[in-house]
């Protein structure tokens, strides 16, 4: 009998080595198909097997899976994160097995269109235009209003995300965006959006049910980069019913409602207002703060789903957990960092994880590229989770030594 094959298309550091563990505990052999493989140092540690393909183009992956079909009884088809998503349900549906719809994924990940039928179907949203060069930019920028928010019409993990208090803030941006720094996958399209101000949420969404809702904290503007994950959230239950409506509204304007859904909130003075909608699961440590708050292991649960098994979204138990990322304050060359022996054997701390090796060189982005690592802790208590959290997050220690001007 062929070996069950799960097929992965490229990676991540965040949340790919969770699919890779959460495929083998499945029985499955996972198969990473890259454009570059090594850039996963995980796919090494973990044995896992990888192949070079060009997952730009379709065609290529189909032949890819049509070859690797001989060989394996091809189980499902998946990605990490949402930038192949849309390729994934071009796959799914090519070789018949349970997938997205690839023309929904494409319609929520390009943040123009998602914004269009977000308002369409009536959907609280930020006020937002779309510019495509500097006059664009700033004419829209008096229209609604400074501050403003300007972003890439297609991103994810908040690149090229800035609010922009001032005049000068916005040149500036703007001449990141349009001046050659910010990579573009084609012609600049920039989204200027009013800044909804107010307390961050994420609701976790799998098929059509809320599994959860976060906080979250973010570092000093006029970047987006957070500092702290909290979950669940403090919400009452008419806040919790809230944010759930709007988001299963999403889904409906979106033609969402097939595996996960992540949707950003900012509550603002006329209650939740939807950020952004990302046709995946939250990045890590989103889903193993579920896992440790509920005993729920969102991502096994996914493949469940991408191999047409039956799922369990059912909770089986209840604490708090929270997350904080550890962020350095400065450029320079990463010389050493330790700290995490004594921080894990703290009772309740259920994970820490660094990110990045000594002599490596530290340049800050603003977005989620600058995190160096995080801490997880959980207990029955909102007040005894924070109280661990920050006790193993002082036992952590590390030196950036400046570059040299």
């Amino acid at each position: 009998m062929a070996r069950r094959a799960l097929i992965l298309v490229e990676g991540s550091r965040y949340n790919g080595p969770l699919y890779v563990q959460a495929a083998l505990q499945l029985g499955l052999h996972p198969i990473v198909l890259s454009a570059d493989p090594a850039q996963y140092d995980y796919l090494g540690a973990e044995g896992i097997e990888a192949i070079r393909v060009d997952t730009a183009d379709l065609d290529a992956l189909i032949r890819k899976c049509s070859r690797l079909h001989a060989t394996y009884d091809i189980a499902g088809i998946t990605s990490v994160g949402d930038s192949f998503y849309a390729t994934v349900g071009k796959l799914c549906r090519h070789f018949d097995l349970p997938g997205p719809n690839p023309t929904s994924i494409e319609r929520c990940c390009n943040k123009f269109t998602q914004r269009q039928l977000l308002a369409e179907a009536g959907v609280p949203i930020p006020d937002y235009r779309l510019a495509t060069d500097a006059a664009d930019i700033e004419s829209s920028a008096d229209e609604i209003g400074l501050p403003v928010i300007l972003k890439p019409a297609v991103g994810a993990g908040s690149r090229g995300v800035r609010l922009c208090r001032n005049l000068d803030e916005l040149a500036e941006h703007t001449t990141y965006l349009l001046g050659g720094q910010h990579i573009w996958q084609s012609s600049p399209r920039i989204l200027v959006e009013e800044f909804a101000q107010g307390p961050y949420y994420c609701a976790e969404i799998m098929g059509d049910k809320v599994t959860g809702i976060f906080a979250g904290d973010f570092g000093p503007p006029p970047h987006f980069v957070f500092r702290e994950f909290t979950f669940p959230a403090l919400l009452t239950n008419d806040e919790h019913e809230r944010i759930t409506d709007v988001s299963l509204g999403c889904l409906r304007a979106l033609g969402l409602g097939w595996g996960p859904t992540c949707i950003e909130f900012r509550w603002t003075k006329l209650g939740p207002v939807v950020i952004e909608v990302n046709p995946r699961l939250g990045g890590a440590p989103g889903p193993q703060l579920l896992q440790v708050a509920y005993g729920l292991d969102v991502i096994t649960e996914h493949i469940k789903l991408v191999i047409g098994d039956e799922w369990d979204l059912h909770r089986r138990y209840s604490h708090v957990a929270a997350a904080r990322f550890l962020v350095p304050d400065r450029d320079g060359i990463f010389d050493w960092i330790e700290g995490d022996s004594q921080a894990v054997a703290i009772p309740g701390v259920a994970e820490v994880k660094f990110y990045v090796e000594a002599k490596t060189p530290i340049v800050r982005k603003g977005d989620l590229r600058d995190w160096i690592g995080y801490v997880i802790a959980a207990s029955p208590s909102r007040a005894q989770t924070e109280a661990i959290l920050q006790h193993a997050v002082d036992t952590i220690e590390w030196s950036i030594t400046p570059f040299s001007t």
